[in-house]
């Protein structure tokens, strides 16, 4: 049937040209913006996705920021310890040297202290950005990850970079015995037996103010007539007491005597516990003390103590203990900087990989498009002529009048 009031042709040609248009529009949309999800209206799901995923990536660039500035500081630290390493080298050929008894010891004693200062100048320089790894305890935690669960979840991970305290100055701390977190097993010249051992325990929790140095928090182990000193500093925990005492009753070369210790990964949760293994041949006597009249000294602490003048035999026993603790501390840096370098690596990878999986869902294939367009405007062309042709089947039905 023919009806003026309803031309189903037109009606169908209009709605196929408003469909061609629509997908003219969406074509043009994609190759102006070069995406296909421009925004929430595109697809939803794909625009929630690919939004989260480009916080991240932008999130992974500051992280990198931050592992870059990581590396520098523990470069900074690496080098001044292999540094510090080749200067106690110097001074240990010097120390060899002053053994024979026909060399002037006062002159070789000039040029030790020469390298002590300059060793802790070297020590005291070592900083990046204020940061000085060489000083004091602690650690520092460099950001390196963010981690996102199934669930959405986000927590960021951090490198923990231990601190190798490398001062020589010694001072005394004055203070009563520690209490509570921090406390030492108290021992009262404790009889070791040959073949024996003496477990000591620092117990669990934070070091408070109270426990820093300048104030309570000295601590002394005494082996036979010997005794090894140190002072917690802020931001020292029961591990950095137990390590610098461990490595001062290594820097004494006591025959016979080594020291196993166990460090723990929270401190303020686990007691940290340290033992003294006696294979001298014979017995001895151990120890400890907290509080009174203890050194704070950092790990080159008796540095300045070596004297080839009066005891040349001792100084060449401490300077193989000392050049130990500053080979062993840039072993620790160049490891932590090889593990900051490495994760550099993987968070650039990463990036790349994220920014790629972007790409695949919100990108336009222009390729593609172009062809579509193409298509596209010939149906557009033909959906005007066949709506035209439409729109003329009404007046055609005024040759039925005449």
């Amino acid at each position: 049937m023919s009806s003026i009031l309803t031309n189903s042709s037109a009606m169908v040609a209009l709605e196929t040209l408003r469909g061609i248009n629509r997908g003219l529009n969406e074509v043009q949309s994609q190759i102006s913006t070069g995406k296909k999800v421009a925004n929430a209206k595109d697809n939803a799901s794909i625009f929630a996705i690919s939004t989260v995923m480009q916080t991240d990536v932008a999130s992974f660039k500051q992280i990198s920021d931050s592992l870059n500035l990581g590396s520098s500081t523990v470069g900074v630290a690496r080098a001044a310890a292999e540094n510090v390493s080749s200067l106690l080298q110097d001074m240990k050929e010097l120390i060899v040297s002053a053994q024979e008894e026909n060399v002037d010891r006062s002159k070789i004693q000039t040029d030790i202290d020469e390298l002590t200062t300059q060793i802790n100048s070297v020590v005291s320089a070592a900083q990046f950005n204020g940061q000085n790894l060489l000083q004091g305890g602690g650690n520092i935690q460099i950001l390196s990850s963010l981690d996102r669960d199934s669930s959405q979840n986000v927590t960021s991970s951090s490198i923990q970079v231990d601190r190798q305290n490398l001062e020589s100055a010694n001072a005394t701390v004055a203070g009563a015995t520690i209490a509570g977190a921090g406390a030492i097993t108290a021992l009262t010249a404790q009889a070791v037996a040959n073949a024996g051992s003496q477990t000591i325990t620092l117990t669990q929790g934070a070091l408070v103010a109270s426990n820093t140095a300048g104030a309570t928090s000295g601590y002394s182990v005494q082996i036979g007539t010997e005794t090894v000193s140190f002072a917690a500093r802020e931001g020292d925990t029961q591990n950095d007491v137990a390590r610098n005492l461990k490595n001062s009753i290594d820097a004494l070369g006591l025959t016979g005597i080594t020291v196993d210790l166990t460090e723990v990964a929270d401190p303020t949760s686990t007691d940290v516990t340290f033992t003294i293994n006696n294979n001298s041949g014979g017995g001895i006597t151990v120890t400890t003390v907290s509080g009174s009249g203890s050194t704070a000294g950092g790990g080159l602490a008796g540095l300045g103590d070596i004297d080839v003048e009066s005891d040349a035999a001792g100084a060449l026993t401490d300077i193989e203990g000392l050049l130990q603790t500053a080979i062993d501390s840039a072993a620790a840096f160049g490891s932590s900087q090889k593990r900051i370098e490495n994760q550099i690596e993987f968070v650039g990878q990463l990036t790349d990989a994220l920014t790629d999986g972007i790409g695949a869902l919100v990108d336009a294939d222009i390729e593609e498009a172009s062809a579509r367009l193409q298509s596209l405007q010939v149906q557009q062309q033909l959906g005007i002529q066949a709506l035209s042709i439409a729109n003329q089947q009404p007046a055609q039905l005024l040759a039925l009048f005449n």
